[in-house]
């Protein structure tokens, strides 16, 4: 039949053809099974009771008795987590009678009161939730097949959860109602885990739907308030400029100790719940800070295709060039908010990484490279392909479950289970299979390729939980009417549910549709796009910093103007969105499916490597200084009379000259002449030790800047020539360095608006007047008290009785570095103060502190901000315990110190009060020294 048509056609019919024989969805949900079967049986022959299976050697983890892992081992609470974790895939894939035999196992032997640390996230998400699921799925049994679990007739399994969650409860009890990130299940809080006050953003922002599932199912509300207002103080810590959150956080003062914001590891789940809040409860609140916080993470943390880490309040900067694997669920969660279009093009980047190195690493760089080459077998990746085919039917989205599928059983599968890569470049294993890998891993497989009359419920009317524990939808009563709530994905409008039947639990918008095709085209458009940015960062890597050819029709990046109408179209044909900041900064992302071509995406990837080079020019003369862009707020105060301290005026400042941030001028003012600054000073001797005042116009800044420094000036201050600007009105300024040239401006320049210039102009010709050029300016009552002490001379002797540093700093680390002495300010604190007082101050003292130092590790940052805790309890005369000597002596010298400004100790009131801690024998002992 096909000899008599062209070859072409016969090729085609017979490509479609062998496709569609590929995908035998019962076949390939067949192998999901009894992939899922070799590995729960292997941890229930090898491992049960134990908490987890270790694959290689054949043997159960057990804490106490295998090898501590550390900070990992923290999931396990000796409560049999595989099996419990795994109870509604055993309902899920059919297993009836082994599920039963679980649940009769779990209820009968399981016990929740090991002495043992546990994670309260952790223990959270696969234990309570686990439970609670296990409890659902048990009655839905017992109403679908009465011959089944006769003897479930008290709730067993939920009031296990009830227990577990009230052994949890302790850990709430914090000044801002976030929980501490590890309990003892016997103990409870014990005092040395209080000290531990920082926890993850996911840690806090993980628990509303498993203690509101435990509310609601029991008529006991606290569950739901506890979770409820961790959620609420994390909304409230929120940068409220960037929308965006940080990843570490104190919980006692909500005071972030890692200001850095993406959606992987340590912030992920956090707004999976904000969203899924929604979706389960059906307050609206949650969707409001969900679709903030969303808005955010488009705007900073997307970068087309990838997502990047940046800083929460300078979320124009990034903080690391690579991706975790975590952040793999976040398609998944597009698909429950409506965002498609968005879904398909990460997932697209995440598959291409998948087809590189088989699996996806446990961090990999934007050209595709491994940065940490674990996989722990974890579902993802997998969540999102399951959405993706819910949403889009499309058979792409199975062809990519089936080469997972191929890649565990050609890679991982091993006599007594499935164990972790240790490298996936090697494929070399590890001994691990996690309690996730069957509770989610082989979950997400079986039900992508199963049709919804396979399964023995239907997953729309139920929420997923992070660790893929089934809620139903029902629990939410926000409705008058008895109408049932269920996700509803209609992408392609062949789901059409009466409103009278269901009503959307999740938030999908009937304009989001897709046509047939058009997931095809968005992968391909990404995938084109990913190629084209590979060729060019190889041409960059080939290069140097060497530029390629550019097209002439492109719009260049150093021509630029945000102003032009024109500038802005076509950098919209170029799938490129420009933002102007609160700050006055230009922010811009691209999105390749925005853009008018393929070709025009590439122009778009290619301007913004070309803004990023010359971005990079001014940063990297900053960075020579030492400084990081953009610079804090910086001032300029009146301190002769009449001001006396009063006004403070806002200063602009610039991309050269010196640092203000550990170095502020105070000096008199004189003006140059000529007053442009664009030539050698006619009164340079007259102005020599003084800060000198110049005009804008002319020329450079840098221009003046270089003249006014060549005459001995201390400082510049620019002046704008434009009548009428003022920093409140004006958008925020930098003055700009020349690219071209070395910066070799030594002195500090700072821009003044002209109505705050007009006030140093109405002091021209009269008495003298000093300035002081700071980021931190001085308390109005202390220049006025310098002033009275002193009279007019207090240019030059200024006396602040608050932030006198005559008795030393705050740290000093004695040589040889195997001694410390603390300078504490605890004001009217003493030993009979209020607890909640003692820690108030010394969290003052840690909060000024962190900024002050560098560390290799966060584990050494958190681990002697606790040494200062303690030795800060010391001196206020409460009874702590003597650190261990060798791991303070490995922490002095790991701790890098910045030379504390002398206004830090403004904010801390009160007498010095120092103690010293030297080694005594095997401690670190520390002393009041009087």
């Amino acid at each position: 039949m096909c000899k008599s048509r062209p070859p072409v056609i016969c090729l085609l019919l017979f490509f479609f053809a062998f496709v569609g024989a590929q995908i035998d969805k019962a076949a390939l949900k067949q192998e999901a099974y009894d992939m899922f079967m070799h590995g729960y049986r292997s941890y229930m022959k090898h491992a049960y009771p134990a908490d987890e299976l270790m694959p290689l050697s054949c043997k159960g983890r057990q804490r106490g008795v295998t090898p501590s892992r550390g900070d990992v081992d923290e999931a396990l609470g000796n409560f049999s987590l595989t099996l419990v974790d795994t109870l509604d895939t055993l309902y899920v894939i059919g297993e009836f009678d082994e599920f039963s035999r679980a649940v009769k196992l779990i209820v009968d032997n399981v016990r929740l009161d090991s002495d043992l640390v546990v994670s309260v996230f952790e223990t959270n998400i696969r234990m309570v939730g686990g439970l609670i699921s296990g409890h659902l799925m048990a009655e839905r049994l017992r109403g679908q097949s009465p011959e089944y679990l006769q003897w479930y007739t008290d709730k067993q399994l939920l009031k296990m959860a009830v227990e577990l969650a009230d052994r949890l409860l302790p850990a709430f009890n914090t000044t801002s109602g976030i929980p501490y990130g590890k309990i003892n299940l016997r103990h409870g809080m014990l005092e040395y885990l209080k000290r531990q006050k920082d926890t993850c953003t996911a840690c806090g922002g993980t628990l509303l739907l498993e203690m509101a599932a435990l509310s609601r199912l029991t008529g006991n509300p606290v569950y739901e308030e506890k979770a409820k207002k961790a959620m609420d103080f994390l909304w409230a810590q929120r940068h409220r400029s960037s929308d965006l959150m940080g990843t570490v956080l104190n919980v006692n003062t909500g005071d972030w100790v890692r200001r850095d914001s993406g959606i992987g590891a340590g912030i992920d789940s956090y707004y999976e719940y904000c969203l899924k809040a929604y979706i389960l409860l059906g307050d609206h609140h949650y969707l409001e800070r969900f679709n903030r916080h969303y808005e955010a993470i488009m705007r900073y943390v997307n970068k087309g295709p990838f997502f990047v880490d940046v800083h929460m309040h300078r979320p124009t900067v990034a903080t690391r060039s690579f991706m975790d694997a975590l952040l793999a669920f976040w398609p998944g969660l597009q698909v429950l908010k409506g965002d498609i279009k968005e879904a398909i093009e990460m997932h697209e980047m995440l598959y291409q990484v998948v087809k590189k190195h088989k699996f996806l690493p446990e961090a990999f760089t934007h050209d595709f490279q491994v940065h940490w080459a674990e996989h722990p077998l974890r579902p993802e990746f997998l969540e999102s392909t399951y959405f993706l085919y819910r949403a889009t039917h499309d058979e792409h989205y199975l062809e990519v479950a089936k080469m997972i599928m191929q890649s565990l059983n050609e890679n991982v599968k091993v006599p007594c289970g499935y164990a972790g890569i240790k490298d996936i470049r090697t494929m070399a294993h590890e001994d691990r299979m996690d309690s996730f890998v069957l509770s989610e891993t082989f979950k997400y497989l079986y039900m992508i390729f199963s049709e919804p009359e396979d399964l023995p419920l239907d997953p729309d009317e139920y929420v997923l939980t992070t660790e893929a524990h089934f809620l139903p939808l029902s629990m939410a009563k926000v409705f008058d009417v008895e109408i049932p709530r269920k996700i509803i994905f209609d992408a392609r409008g062949e789901e059409e549910v009466d409103a009278a039947k269901a009503l959307h639990a999740n938030p999908w918008s009937h304009r989001d549709r897709l046509a047939p095709n058009k997931p095809r085209e968005i992968r391909e458009r990404t995938k084109s796009v990913l190629e084209e940015v590979a060729v060019l960062q190889a041409q960059h890597a080939a290069q140097g910093s060497g530029q390629c050819m550019k097209p002439t029709e492109r719009l260049k990046a150093w021509a630029f103007d945000a102003k032009d109408a024109d500038h802005i179209r076509q950098l919209r044909q170029m799938g490129i969105d420009v933002q102007v900041q609160d700050d006055g900064r230009i922010h811009l992302s691209h999105h390749a499916t925005n853009a008018a071509s393929v070709e025009m995406a590439r122009w778009g990837l290619e301007f913004l490597l070309e803004a990023d080079q010359l971005a990079k020019k001014l940063v990297e003369q900053a960075a020579a200084a030492g400084r990081e862009q953009p610079q804090p707020d910086i001032y300029i105060q009146l301190l002769s009379y009449p001001y006396l301290g009063k006004p403070v005026m806002l200063a602009a400042p610039a991309q050269f000259g010196r640092l203000l941030e550990d170095y502020s001028v105070e000096a008199e003012v004189a003006f140059s002449v000529p007053f442009s600054g664009c030539s050698s000073l006619l009164n340079g001797p007259q102005v020599k030790g003084k800060v000198v005042a110049v005009q804008r116009g002319d020329c450079m800044f840098q221009d003046k800047a270089r003249n006014v420094q060549e005459a001995g000036a201390v400082g510049v201050i620019v002046i704008d020539n434009k009548p009428g600007t003022s920093a409140e009105t004006s958008q925020p300024f930098a003055m700009s360095g020349d690219i071209e040239k070395e910066d070799d401006i030594k002195i500090p320049a700072v821009f003044l608006f002209r109505r705050e210039g007009n006030m140093l102009m109405n002091r021209r010709g009269k008495t003298a007047t000093f300035v002081r050029i700071t980021m931190k300016p001085y308390d109005e009552d202390s220049v006025v008290e310098s002033f009275m002490r002193w009279g007019p001379g207090i240019g030059t002797r200024l006396f602040f009785p608050k932030c006198g540093l005559d008795d030393g700093y705050f740290i000093r680390i004695e040589p040889p570095g195997d001694a410390i002495t603390f300078q504490f300010r605890f004001g009217g604190v003493t030993q009979d103060s209020d607890p909640l007082d003692h820690q108030g101050i010394t969290e003052r003292h840690i909060g000024n502190l962190a900024d002050l130092m560098a560390f290799s590790s966060p584990q050494n940052e958190q681990d002697f901000l606790n040494f200062v805790r303690n030795t800060a309890y010391t001196a206020l005369g409460l009874s702590v315990k003597d650190e261990p000597l060798a791991p303070v002596l490995k922490l002095l010298k790991d701790v890098k110190l910045e030379r504390e400004h002398p206004d830090l100790y403004r904010l801390l009131p009160g007498e010095l009060t120092r103690v010293r801690c030297q080694p005594t024998g095997e401690v670190m002992a520390c002393a009041v020294v009087l």
